[in-house]
């Protein structure tokens, strides 16, 4: 097996100033390699140090780092500790008391542009204002710590506010994707027992309207504990206000103070519950705790992403994807500015994100590998067009690259002078298990390694650890910001994470170590299909086709076979240009067979327009096969599912 080609080196500005560097001279760590093995060897003593160099604030210090007398699935952290994310990623910023090394009431915290084009910007003093305004009205109507509130809105300054107003009094945060159809809605407020939502009259994509407030008002017909609808006009539409329970934005913080005191909460106190994405089965409501969050999301923003004084962070993400909280709390802790988008990156033209980075001087910017796919089908002249030069750090997640697409975004978006740091964890952690750092070399498709602190590993069909073999993704200690279960189910998390080995967190994602160190991931192993006894994930396959000019995106599943067990069928959007021929069809098959072998041909290539995928751009592969086998889409669960029409074309194939 050849080696990777190794596409980037960190130049001395990385090896002496990042911020990874700088941990390493402090704790006279000689390098990267050493530094990871101390993380997880002695992972009380790292974690100890890399709160106190972040500067992590608290009302009360914590005695004890980790508790897990009760076993990795019932682990507490930073024990005896009081603290509070707003206290961390507002207060510190501001005049008084609490005030860290700089006063930042005037610097600017968020930068939004909508979907028409249009901006807004707020300072830490005006975020701290909106904040306090919010918090103080939802305690005059009586939330107390630990109740739960749902944001529905599209990604709006707003919806920031609203989700640092419940961390501000103790409210569990839900934030739940704008796009979701009510009965997604319903179940999630449902499960959580939200008493209050924060929506918007509408939200706007691609020019058009849609609604959000009309679907939560169908949501909250299903029997919710909702006592209060606060209601943003996101647009100029009017609409049905339910006396009693709904309010405007201005109506419910009127004649409130711009300040409000921070509640000092216990270490393990719940700060968000998210919802994991998905197409079919009961959503799993996650737990995350104010200091899990911010020990998680300040280290990956810190030492991964590597912020710096007075960059502007972008990072293309929702509201209910764990992306947008990630990038709220990690780049406000340290006083920074980002930069939040409600609107598609290919409206109204494709060089829509080129354009707002060259506007806005982004330095760090990060996207979903199937949105750089998209793009780069438009062709390369879009990217040209602006000067991209602000950009010094870039990143991807959500779904395993194919090298094409990779080495297009790293030489036309980042000159090849930018790495991209190819992250990957999940809903369930808030974090990341597998992220390369800023001070290690790169090849192309990537994930480095393990994060800082965590102790991934892959695993064979017997439990043992293997290198340069595909295995399963398992994490054998704790970490801060794992859920603390699942919201009134905790059954399913243990059998879901701990049930296959004892004490070990079972992933689901297949994963490689190659001999130089490098770690990949070739999708869920839930997606794993069998041809003939060889296993093989989709991703390998769709990364296949997508090597060859014709296809943009590709999408694999696995249908029973009389012979093999199972056969692959590949759905393929083609690039501009090509035609859908029978000819380009055995192509694409012949492509297929050059990586895989011809055991693993596939049985089919079918051409669609599009392919669905949910808002945070994962392929429903689950969704593809039932509707390919005839099931009635009327019982499919669409709520996840961005442009649910792409699903139904399925059936359109040729």
């Amino acid at each position: 097996m050849s080696t990777p080609q190794v596409i980037w080196r960190p130049n001395e500005d990385f090896l002496e100033n990042s911020n990874i560097a700088r941990l390493m001279k402090k704790h006279g760590v000689a390098g990267y390699p050493e530094l990871l093995e101390w993380s997880v060897a002695d992972t009380r003593r790292f974690w100890r140090a890399v709160m106190e160099d972040m500067g992590v604030s608290w009302y009360r210090p914590f005695d004890e780092v980790l508790d897990d007398s009760g076993g990795f699935a019932r682990a507490k952290w930073f024990v005896g500790g009081e603290t509070n994310i707003v206290l961390n990623c507002i207060d510190r910023h501001l005049p008084g008391p609490r005030q860290g090394n700089k006063n930042r009431k005037d610097q600017t915290a968020i930068i939004w542009e909508g979907d028409g084009g249009e901006v807004r910007k707020f300072t830490y003093g005006e975020m701290a204002a909106e904040v306090a305004k919010l918090a103080n009205a939802m305690r005059e109507m009586g939330i107390r710590p630990g109740e739960a509130a749902g944001i529905f809105m599209p990604m709006i300054p707003e919806t920031v506010f609203a989700m640092f107003a419940c961390f501000k009094i103790g409210a569990v945060a839900i934030p739940i994707f704008s796009g979701f159809g009510h009965e997604a809605v319903a179940e999630r407020l449902n499960d959580c027992g939200a008493r209050m939502v924060f929506t918007s009259n509408g939200g706007m994509r691609r020019g058009k309207e849609v609604p959000v407030k009309a679907t939560l008002d169908q949501a909250l017909d299903m029997e919710t504990k909702v006592e209060k609808v606060v209601v943003f006009p996101r647009t100029d539409s009017e609409v049905p206000m339910k006396a009693g329970r709904d309010v405007t934005w201005a109506e419910f913080t009127k004649d409130q103070s711009t300040e409000a005191e921070t509640e000092r909460l216990p270490a393990e106190a719940r700060a968000l519950i998210l919802y994991t994405s998905g197409t079919t089965g009961r959503p799993k409501g996650t737990i995350h705790t104010h200091a899990g969050l911010l020990a998680t999301m300040a280290k990956e923003i810190g030492y991964c992403m590597d912020y710096r004084e007075g960059e502007v962070f972008f990072w293309v993400t929702d509201i209910g994807w764990m992306m947008g909280p990630w990038e709220f709390v990690g780049v406000q802790f340290y006083g920074g500015t980002y930069f939040i988008f409600d609107g598609a990156p290919n409206w109204p033209e494709p060089d829509r994100l080129w354009r707002m980075i060259a506007d806005h001087r982004i330095n760090i910017f990060g996207v979903a590998p199937t949105a750089i796919r998209v793009l780069a089908a438009a062709g390369e002249e879009w990217a040209g067009k602006h000067d991209l030069s602000s950009l010094r750090m870039l990143g991807s997640t959500g779904e395993p690259w194919d090298p094409e697409s990779y080495m297009w975004y790293f030489e036309k978006i980042g000159g090849g002078r930018c790495p991209i740091m190819n992250i990957s964890g999940g809903t369930e952690i808030a974090g990341c298990l597998l992220q390369p750092y800023p001070v290690t070399e790169l090849t192309p498709c990537s994930l480095g390694g393990p994060a800082l602190g965590v102790d991934t590993d892959v695993f064979n069909e017997d439990g043992k650890s293997v290198r340069n073999e595909i295995g399963h993704l398992v994490c054998k200690q704790p970490m801060p910001s794992m859920t603390k279960s699942f919201l009134n189910d905790d059954e399913r998390y243990i059998e879901t994470y701990f049930s296959r080995w004892k004490d070990v967190w079972y992933h689901g994602d297949w994963a490689k170590v190659d001999e130089n160190g490098q770690w990949y991931l070739f999708g869920r192993s839930d997606d794993t299909i069998n041809v003939a006894g060889k296993r093989v994930g989709p991703a390998e396959v769709e990364s296949a086709l997508i090597g060859h000019p014709a296809v943009v995106e590709a999408a694999t599943i696995g249908t029973p076979h009389p012979i093999k067990g199972e056969g692959l069928i590949c759905f393929a959007v083609l690039a501009p240009g090509f035609e859908a021929t029978d000819a380009l069809r055995e192509e694409l098959k012949d492509e297929a067979v050059k990586y895989l072998g011809k055991s693993l041909r596939p049985e089919e290539v079918k051409f669609v327009e599009a392919l669905p995928k949910t808002r945070s751009a994962k392929i429903v592969r689950g969704a593809i096969k039932k509707i390919y086998l005839g099931e009635d889409p009327g019982t499919i669960d669409t709520s996840s599912i961005e442009v649910p029409e792409f699903l139904l074309a399925i059936t359109k194939a040729i």
